[in-house]
């Protein structure tokens, strides 16, 4: 029998051949469960990051910062070009530097010479 035929009366329902293979087999796909998810956990992720958010915001309290601290005594500000070379082309120079001292240093990229390659096909007799 097949499965999930109960054995109910009357003859059996005609499987359809399709094109994918076994007849009455269903297609399989692979995110079909992907998108399910239910209105309680939902809501439940969803309050669980706003209030992470919100505790974040809230604890991070930037408004404080207007109000000098006793021992304060910051230097003078950064422009805009020194901002940008000291959080952008630093990070992007080192990261170039690393990468190409890591390329350069790499030994495992040279072939091992087998003894294959040290053989000699051609014949040295000579008739």
């Amino acid at each position: 029998m097949r499965p999930g035929w109960k054995g109910r009366a009357g003859p059996r329902p005609a499987a359809r051949a399709h094109s994918y293979g076994t007849p009455g087999a269903h297609p399989f796909h692979r995110f079909a469960n992907l998108g399910v998810v239910d209105k309680k956990n939902a809501l439940r992720a969803g309050a669980l990051a706003a209030g992470t958010t919100l505790m974040m915001l809230l604890m991070s309290s930037p408004a404080l910062a207007l109000t000098r601290d006793d021992g304060d005594d910051p230097g003078p500000g950064l422009s805009v070009i020194e901002t940008l070379g000291l959080y952008v082309v630093a990070p992007l120079a080192l990261f170039g530097i690393i990468t190409g001292l890591v390329m350069v240093l790499d030994k495992s990229h040279r072939a091992k010479d087998t003894t294959s390659s040290n053989i000699d096909t051609r014949a040295d007799a000579k008739a």
